[in-house]
């Protein structure tokens, strides 16, 4: 397992499918998943600071989790079949609960816990760019199209 950080959210263009980019902690891949419109806000209004007058969903599920007096230890990523990415909420005791990734993220922004994912997952689906900014053979159009698209986004992009 290889720790995450959340980089933010991104449309894509032209189709505006949302997806948020995650990165490696401690290396060059990155890990893009295509989400849906409501996790991406949701994503990115914690990534914000943004607090609303009633809990969203994803709040909910965190107030709900404290309430119950325990207490989420980490997210997984722990696979990804036909461009679905599957992802696991461990509790304290062990306790794991199935989630769809999109949702994990945003409830592990919201909690700060960490973001892991299996190496496989990053294997089959990561972004391997280098110091230099260039990628292995085989996904050079992969990355060039992706470096594109990153250009092309704007902060109001992101506006919810």
């Amino acid at each position: 397992m290889r720790e995450l950080e959340v980089v933010g959210v991104r449309i894509e263009l032209p189709s505006n499918q949302p997806l948020v980019l995650l990165k490696e902690a401690d290396g060059p891949r990155h890990l893009p998943i295509w989400i849906g419109a409501p996790e991406a806000s949701a994503i990115a209004m914690s990534q914000q600071g943004i607090e609303t007058p009633r809990p969203m969903t994803h709040d909910l599920l965190v107030s709900v989790v404290a309430a119950l007096d325990r207490r989420l230890m980490e997210v997984r990523l722990v696979s990804v079949e036909d461009t679905v990415f599957y992802a696991r909420l461990v509790f304290d005791g062990g306790v794991e609960v199935d989630s769809r990734a999109s949702d994990a993220v945003a409830v592990a922004l919201r909690v700060g816990c960490p973001l892991m994912c299996a190496d496989d997952v990053l294997e089959q689906a990561g972004v391997l760019v280098s110091d230099d900014g260039t990628s292995s053979e085989g996904e050079e159009d992969e990355l060039r199209e992706f470096r594109e698209f990153l250009a092309d986004v704007e902060p109001e992009d992101f506006d919810t």
